[in-house]
């Protein structure tokens, strides 16, 4: 069964003209989302600072697991051995413990 989800909330594009965008601001930092309304079609979706970052965040989480997926996609464990790390760095010359796991990252 499709999980439902409550209408996020709305808000008229007239209410920025009428000098309210610091209140509809404040209450989307505090809500997380706001949907702008224009002719009665959404026109556009305001996100807190920190909802946006949580969505890009997934966002990229899911083309990473999309990427290993298709990578992994050929493998067969029973034909082909997975090659341990430890191994790598030992093939490619790299001191394991000289390593500053805190401060890598991988795009």
């Amino acid at each position: 069964m499709p999980q439902i989800r409550p209408l996020p909330p709305t808000i008229p594009i007239t209410a920025f003209n009428r000098g309210q965008a610091g209140k509809i601001f404040s209450n989307v930092k505090q809500i997380g989302m706001t949907v702008v309304m224009k002719n009665n079609e959404p026109e556009c979706v305001l996100l807190s600072p920190a909802d946006y970052n949580a969505l890009v965040e997934r966002l990229e989480d899911a083309d990473l697991l999309h990427l290993a997926s298709e990578r992994l996609k050929d493998f067969d464990s029973k034909e082909q051995a997975a090659i341990p790390f430890e191994e790598v760095c030992k093939r490619n010359g790299i001191d394991l413990p000289s390593l500053d796991f805190e401060s890598v990252e991988i795009e």
